[in-house]
């Protein structure tokens, strides 16, 4: 990563994509996002164009209040960081926020092509919410990042 930065893998990046699927659709999208809101230490990442472009699809498929409690319960959850002008907004929250994990459907951000792109500038693991959640445990991620053991999932998902 450029700059010294390095990966927090403690932080995940949901794209615009999965945050909406997570309240409209739920499957993989909210499983994914019940592992983060369950564990007071793991922080979702995002940037004010990722959460706008989610919650302008929740209002485009299920209505401007929905999508108003929802940006308001986002405010809440995520870690909001800057983005340049013209950067993709979850690429942008990835680096920006130092997330070691963005979690997106688009096939785009996940192919070889964008991984070779991205190597030497960020690193971050894209992967859809299926390969997130086969991949992903939260007790290997506390007991690499803090001293103890796991205490498993301190707090409610929703």
């Amino acid at each position: 990563m450029s700059e010294g930065r390095e990966p927090d893998p403690t932080r995940v990046v949901a794209d615009a994509d999965v945050l909406a699927a997570d309240l409209l659709v739920g499957g993989s999208a909210r499983e994914v996002m019940d592992v983060v809101r369950s564990h007071s230490w793991l922080d979702v990442v995002a940037t004010e164009p990722l959460l706008e472009e989610a919650a302008g699809a929740v209002e485009s498929l299920a209505g401007r209040a929905l999508a108003d409690d929802w940006r308001t319960k986002m405010d809440e959850l995520a870690v909001v960081v800057e983005q340049p002008p013209d950067d993709r907004p979850a690429l942008a929250a990835a680096y920006r926020g130092d997330a070691a994990q963005l979690v997106t459907f688009d096939e785009r951000l996940r192919s070889a092509e964008a991984g070779a792109s991205l190597r030497g500038l960020i690193e971050v693991s894209v992967r859809s919410p299926e390969a997130f959640l086969a991949v992903v445990d939260p007790a290997t991620i506390y007991e690499l990042t803090f001293e103890g053991a796991y205490p498993g999932p301190d707090r409610k998902p929703r």
